[in-house]
């Protein structure tokens, strides 16, 4: 299996999360949260290019930025800023593997903030051993435990782990 960037992120928040995207168990799509998300991704950064799809790369936009270019990653807000952030590094290391080099552009438009992301050797390799840690969880049978976290009360899985 290919990792993708929605991966990525929902790794970084909760693994089993991961684990049920990558069988490919859809999350609730009722979701207030999900279709709040979709809605600001959609309204923000009206002139940039939108959802930009490489291989198996789904950039949020893209924009020229001086001599390169700059992809952006738009999330509603920081609240999971570090698996967002992570998500952005993980793009630009498959952009960097496909000869590629770009920046990074964290954008929160709902707290009116940006936070730049630049691939450099320390984040390639934590890059590297995320991948590394998310193969071995889809390779799993099993589901991790669910685990009550910050991220439940939000989360369009929540039903599936709790119900």
């Amino acid at each position: 299996m290919r990792i993708v960037g929605s991966l990525v992120q929902a790794y970084q928040i909760c693994p089993r999360q991961a684990w049920l995207m990558s069988r490919q168990i859809c999350p609730d799509e009722d979701n207030v949260y999900l279709q709040l998300g979709r809605l600001i991704g959609a309204q923000s950064f009206g002139r940039e290019r939108k959802e930009v799809r490489l291989e198996h790369l789904c950039i949020d936009l893209v924009r020229r930025g001086g001599r390169d270019f700059v992809i952006g990653e738009v999330k509603k807000s920081s609240r999971a800023r570090e698996a967002a952030r992570m998500q952005l590094a993980f793009y630009l290391y498959e952009l960097r593997e496909m000869g590629m080099e770009a920046e990074g552009e964290l954008l929160f438009p709902e707290e009116r903030r940006r936070e730049r992301v630049v691939l450099d050797e320390s984040l390639a390799r934590q890059v590297e051993e995320l991948k590394a840690r998310i193969l071995a969880l889809i390779a799993q049978d099993q589901a991790p435990l669910p685990e009550k976290i910050r991220f439940c009360g939000k989360c369009a899985y929540a039903e599936f782990c709790w119900a």
